[in-house]
């Protein structure tokens, strides 16, 4: 059974700039769905008004790796 979910893309200032809508049938499944936002920055990802994790940008794991 799928359940709803969203991912927020956060913006410099830590506001939202956009949020997507999807269904996936766990956290997990959700989490490697919502990885693909990453490029655009951080992201925050709820399951109604539970966070479950904030995703970091592509970038900044580039940054961190050197």
């Amino acid at each position: 059974m799928s359940q709803q979910y969203r991912a927020y893309l956060v913006g410099e200032n830590g506001v939202f700039r956009s949020a997507e809508a999807f269904e996936a049938a766990s956290d997990a499944s959700a989490l490697t769905f919502a990885q693909q936002f990453t490029r655009h920055g951080k992201v925050e990802v709820w399951q109604l008004d539970r966070k479950i994790a904030v995703l970091e940008s592509e970038s900044a794991k580039l940054l961190t790796r050197q």
